[in-house]
């Protein structure tokens, strides 16, 4: 017969879209932000980033060698760790710094629960969290951008009372402020964000709703909700960290519930805790709960009966 039956396992149809499409694709989302980092922080952006990104590549490779694991450094993913990772330090964080946080969200937090897919957290805000934990003079000295000269972030500023020297909204929108090199230009974030959107890469509804949260939540504890959305990490996570794959719920009403937490610890670590940003805890406590959220939003198969209680 010319025509032959062939069995295998499932799946059976496969999608075009792979990994490496995927990461291609958060990568020149990320382009917008990386230019503004150049234009704000100068070239300290750029030796950042290539250090990071670096390391976590030959972390990657060395890790999947020695574990005698099939390398994956060709899906690009450990550009897109060391990438997002970047983003979140200040431009004045030492190298040697910036190189440990790579490793360690390489090889502590990805590749020793199993690499791509099998991480309970995000990678590069646990290595940001670890480090700022670690050294936390150096993990919040900010710089002002095209100067250099010593400054606070937005949040830090409102957080001391000195609401009369807040940035405008329009600096804050377009970066002119203190912060991390990638997250403090919402208009490059949104670019990216958008092009993910259409890519169908992400899902609008966990960014959109974690920020809906955060500007209506802070406005109902008498804060200034527009402040609190273009200050601080909060886009660059909603877009690119919250959003992430493994560490998100797959069904729609779980990333509803998901956002609305970040959103929610978000805006009460900014105005209880000791720290004046918010966002990188509340993605890695929502991630930590991520696999209960889905438990209990996963559709039940028509006709399947509910578990006797033991």
């Amino acid at each position: 017969m010319d025509n032959k039956l062939i069995v295998s396992s499932s799946p059976h149809i496969s999608s075009p879209v792979k990994t490496k499409t995927l990461m291609i694709d958060v990568i020149i989302a990320l382009m917008p932000a990386f230019i503004a980092s150049i234009i704000l922080f100068g070239v300290r952006s750029i030796i950042i980033v290539c250090a990071t990104v670096a390391a976590a590549v030959v972390a990657e490779y060395i890790c999947r060698k020695v574990m005698k694991r099939p390398n994956t450094i060709t899906d690009f993913s450990a550009i897109v760790t060391g990438l997002l990772l970047a983003f979140n330090l200040p431009a004045t964080v030492p190298i040697w710094m910036a190189v440990l946080g790579a490793v360690i969200a390489i090889v502590v937090v990805k590749q020793m629960f199993g690499g791509i897919g099998n991480n309970f957290v995000n990678p590069a805000l646990a290595a940001r969290i670890i480090l700022m934990t670690s050294f936390p003079t150096a993990m919040t000295s900010w710089t002002a951008p095209f100067d250099g000269t010593a400054t606070a972030t937005p949040l830090a500023i409102a957080a001391g009372g000195n609401a009369s020297e807040l940035p405008s909204y329009l600096d804050m929108f377009l970066g002119k402020t203190g912060g991390c090199i990638g997250e403090t230009c919402a208009l490059a974030l949104l670019i990216g964000g958008i092009y993910l959107v259409i890519r169908k890469v992400i899902s609008p509804i966990i960014p959109l709703i974690y920020i809906a949260v955060v500007f209506v939540f802070s406005a109902a504890l008498g804060q200034d909700p527009v402040m609190q959305i273009l200050s601080g990490g909060l886009f660059i996570g909603a877009i690119f960290m919250a959003t992430d794959y493994v560490t998100s719920p797959l069904t729609n009403k779980g990333k509803v519930i998901y956002a609305i937490g970040c959103g929610i610890l978000t805006v009460l670590i900014r105005s209880f805790g000791s720290l004046p940003e918010g966002v990188s805890f509340s993605i890695i406590i929502m991630n930590i709960l991520v696999p209960h959220i889905e438990k209990l939003t996963t559709p039940k198969p028509f006709g399947a009966q509910k578990e006797a209680a033991k």
